[in-house]
């Protein structure tokens, strides 16, 4: 789900969800036949005279009025996930209702502004404003998925028990096509969600903004040397965490003539394409040119606590030749160095 930056038509805030293309109801509903509903009512066995009747509870179908849709009114859409994107946070779901669970009062402190200063982004009209209560005016969600215009009032209430502190999202009123109606459960656990992902969604963007403001702050002061890891392969170290050396990483390998290409934080893999730098590079680096050819190769970053290694593999997974991680040291050093101060944000 992706939030856009939002379009405000009088007193309507409306927040855009992207989707597949298609027509709205095809994202909704099976694409096979609905053959099953031509299909004939059940009825007693009839068993001949003299024999016994044995019956397996494990195949009796229950017995019971069951109400809800069949055929093409059946929506096949995965429920909509609450992304749990606040470390320490847990997110669940109670009769529709949203609540994200914090232990620490200060946490909740924090995401609670961050609500605040999400709904004031996004444009979101208020009608009560309180220390523990915000109660929206309609939220318009421009979802493909749907066949017209969902309207949606919320309130936002900070909770607390069992020695938690929480925030609740609960749809207050609901509407589709400008008609005001009582959502399905489903719905109305739907467009919740949508609410308590605006607010995740924010607050996980705010602390990656704050992580790069640290590595911006700490790019002056990373000092890259030269050692073995754990197994006793060669790599360089940054010293600094890995969460800061990763922010930074790609303002260090572009000047060198390393292009990233692809990236994964949690495997610590950087895929990259190199292409030798002219020698003015080298003139003002004072270095000379390292013995690596042009073309695809891999850095792989681990975790030292305080500290990052960062080795070098070939396209075929092989590590470079020491001779070289050591060449790159003074290189990399020098980038660091010479790399301008970042400017906060």
């Amino acid at each position: 789900m992706k939030f856009s930056r939002q379009l405000v038509i009088s007193s309507l805030a409306v927040l855009v969800l992207s989707a597949c293309s298609s027509t709205p109801a095809e994202r909704r509903q099976a694409k096979d036949d609905y053959a099953y509903l031509d299909a004939k009512d059940f009825h007693q066995w009839a068993m001949p005279e003299g024999t016994t009747i044995h019956f397996y509870p494990d195949y009796q179908i229950p017995q019971g009025n069951y109400h809800g849709s069949v055929g093409d009114k059946v929506d096949i859409r995965p429920p909509q996930q609450i992304l749990e994107l606040i470390p320490g946070a847990r997110a669940e779901v109670s009769n529709g209702d949203a609540l994200l669970w914090m232990v620490r009062q200060d946490e909740a402190d924090k995401v609670w502004n961050t609500t605040k200063q999400a709904l004031t982004d996004n444009k979101v009209p208020m009608v009560k404003t309180t220390d523990t209560l915000l109660e929206t005016a309609w939220v318009r969600w421009a979802s493909k998925d749907e066949d017209g215009e969902i309207d949606a009032r919320y309130q936002i209430s900070r909770v607390q028990a069992n020695h938690r502190f929480g925030i609740k999202v609960h749809l207050v009123d609901f509407r589709s096509e400008g008609t005001q109606k009582t959502p399905s459960p489903e719905y109305k656990s739907r467009y919740t969600a949508y609410m308590a992902n605006m607010i995740t969604t924010r607050y996980d963007s705010d602390l990656r903004h704050e992580e790069m403001r640290k590595a911006q702050r700490l790019v002056k002061h990373i000092p890259i040397t030269f050692g073995y890891d754990r197994s006793g392969l060669p790599v360089m170290i940054a010293r600094a965490e890995y969460d800061v050396f990763w922010q930074r990483l790609p303002q260090i390998l572009t000047p060198m003539g390393f292009n990233i290409t692809d990236r994964n934080r949690s495997q610590g893999t950087v895929k990259v394409k190199y292409n030798e730098p002219d020698s003015d590079f080298w003139t003002a680096h004072n270095t000379q040119p390292i013995d690596l050819d042009s073309g695809e190769y891999t850095l792989l970053l681990g975790d030292l606590g305080n500290r990052t290694s960062i080795n070098l593999t070939d396209s075929k997974g092989k590590p470079v030749k020491e001779d070289i991680l050591k060449a790159l040291v003074p290189l990399w050093s020098s980038v660091v160095a010479k790399s301008p101060a970042p400017a906060e944000k």
